[in-house]
């Protein structure tokens, strides 16, 4: 996890480059380095590192002897990039697996590069040479980059779009920040005058995408067919590698374990092959919850099975919303369901960096999108459809579960990685046929929890556990998170205000008092920037405000308030 700062064709003085670049400190807590690019006008490049691989020359831009007209900024992890390297026979000068990059440019030029690349990446590459310029983002968008563009030449580009709020005060009205779309990549050209020009933006990668390349080549050859015993097979094989390829790191490992199904096998996984590596240190995993909660007792029994070093973190609602403001501003969004599930995992994430010495953290994120993990799934009036929504949700993750993930976890300095977002898991997974991944005999993930019935990776009763509501799981049995937060609202935001201040907000505007209270705190760090997000994540199929579990009818929580 690092931070990433660019400005080209812009004479923004030094100190108002500096305060935009530092905004995103907190992704990159280990080194900073802001550099002006030799011979170019207006040309500079910012870097928060949080140093995971080669510790020693793993600052940026990087550069290196061979390819002198190369400058490189990514935030990101190449998980392929030692095959690559053999395969190609590229002479490497550092040890850092973004270096990769430069090689595979050289070699085939930017779309052949991006192509091959297995991992999460968002990156800026310079060509001086062809006076060239390219940005890029992974399929999913789980390194996030935001751009500012205007007509007349200006281009800035940051991880996180507060990094581009100050820059863009001397911009014309018209000129957005937006994110970079997930997949792609685009090229622009360098003028004489250091203004650029956008000439071409391509996708690369789609979530629904078959790789082809030898990169992706497996730990086995998959069979193609599908068998139900075959599709399992394939699927825990895939998985199995999804986590290993993520044990690339120099510093160590720890996993966010609520109990649930998702991020228990990933955190069994993780310890599984963690000791087939010898690492000189246990797995450490991390829960939240209030005491009772279901998620704190569920997620105390599969650390005991698997035998990590659990943490549990204590979270009350009183905690809980006293950062909310903290968690909105970190998020850049207002979207219900994403403040409202980040709290948890703020909290928790502030733990981690405090008080343990892990710093690479793996999560269950993107399961619910990929295996049809919500419950209204089960309200999909065709596996077709259900099919069809699952692929929107992945499209759109990088606006929501994958956002939340990304900003709790960089607020707080500590690097991202989630196994069930590999691409090649994925598109896999994508490819069976629809009826296999729908929801069966009234349980939601029934093929992703079969494939893993008798290996004993986890124990039954949370590889069968229902889907919770984070809001029911993470709190007391006695009141949910989501039943806290209404009371605070309620007596912070009344009806009348609602009704009077509708007009005030025409984009995505608010219809119930939470979402009033946090499109509130937003506009007060980001005014008229709402556009960030393209609308609210809400249950399919059903009329909806609220985007809980709780409000659907076929969500019957274990426990009453």
């Amino acid at each position: 996890m690092c931070g990433i700062w660019a400005l080209f064709g812009s004479d923004e003085c030094l100190s108002v480059q500096c305060m935009s670049a530092m905004k995103i400190a907190h992704r990159g807590p280990d080194a900073f380095r802001f550099e002006n690019v030799n011979g170019f006008t207006n040309c500079c490049f910012g870097f928060h590192r949080l140093a995971i691989v080669d510790q020693l020359y793993g600052m940026q831009p990087l550069r290196i002897k061979k390819f002198p007209y190369l400058w490189l900024c990514y935030n990101g992890e190449i998980y392929n990039h030692c095959r690559l390297k053999e395969q190609f026979q590229f002479d490497y000068q550092t040890k850092v697996d973004g270096e990769i990059l430069l090689h595979l440019y050289q070699r085939f030029g930017i779309e052949g590069m991006a192509s091959l690349l297995d991992g999460v990446f968002a990156f800026v590459l310079l060509d001086t040479a062809n006076r060239k310029l390219f940005l890029g983002r992974d399929t999913y968008g789980v390194r996030p980059m935001f751009k500012l563009l205007t007509e007349n030449g200006f281009l800035a580009v940051c991880s996180e779009a507060k990094g581009l709020t100050q820059v863009s005060h001397s911009m014309p009205s018209q000129a957005k920040i937006v994110p970079f779309p997930p997949g792609h990549f685009e090229v622009f050209h360098l003028k004489p005058s250091g203004k650029v020009e956008s000439v071409q933006l391509d996708r690369f990668h789609c979530c629904t995408d078959e790789p082809q390349h030898a990169a992706y080549a497996s730990v086995q050859t998959l069979r193609s067919d599908f068998d139900l015993e075959t599709v399992k097979s394939n699927i825990r094989i895939l998985f199995e590698s999804a986590v290993q390829k993520r044990l690339m790191a120099h510093r160590r490992i720890g996993c966010l374990l609520s109990g649930g199904l998702d991020s228990s096998l990933v955190a069994a996984m993780l310890v599984k092959l963690a000791k087939q590596e010898e690492l000189r240190y246990p797995v450490q995993t991390f829960a939240i919850g209030a005491e009772d909660s279901p998620d704190l007792l569920a997620a105390r029994k599969v650390a005991a099975y698997i035998g990590s070093e659990h943490h549990e973190v204590n979270f009350s609602p009183e905690e809980g919303i006293k950062v909310v403001e903290e968690v909105i501003f970190h998020l850049e969004s207002y979207d219900i369901t994403t403040v409202r599930a980040s709290v948890g995992m703020y909290l928790v994430s502030k733990y981690i960096r405090e008080k343990t010495d892990s710093v690479v953290i793996f999560s269950g994120e993107g399961s619910d999108e990929l295996t049809q993990g919500y419950i209204y799934f089960h309200q999909a009036p065709s596996p077709q459809a259900a099919a069809e929504d699952s692929v929107r949700l992945m499209k759109e993750l990088y606006m929501f579960d994958v956002l939340r993930a990304d900003r709790t976890t960089a607020a707080h300095g500590l690097e991202l990685r989630v196994p069930f977002l590999d691409h090649r898991f994925s598109a896999y997974y994508l490819s069976l046929p629809e009826e296999l991944r729908v929801p069966k005999d009234g349980v939601e993930k029934f093929l992703l929890r079969e494939s893993f019935r008798g290996t004993n990776l986890i124990p039954d009763e949370i590889l069968w556990r229902r889907k919770e509501a984070f809001s029911d799981g993470v709190m007391s049995v006695k009141k949910s998170w989501y039943s806290s937060l209404q009371d605070h609202i309620e007596s912070e935001v009344n009806d009348n205000l609602l009704v009077k201040d509708s007009h005030r907000f025409p984009f995505n505007p608010p219809r119930t008092k939470e979402a009033y209270f946090y499109r509130q705190i937003f506009e007060k760090h980001f005014p008229g920037r709402a556009d960030w997000i393209s609308h609210y994540w809400m249950p399919k199929w059903i009329e909806a405000t609220d985007p809980s579990a709780r409000t659907l009818a076929i969500y019957k929580p274990d426990k009453d308030e």
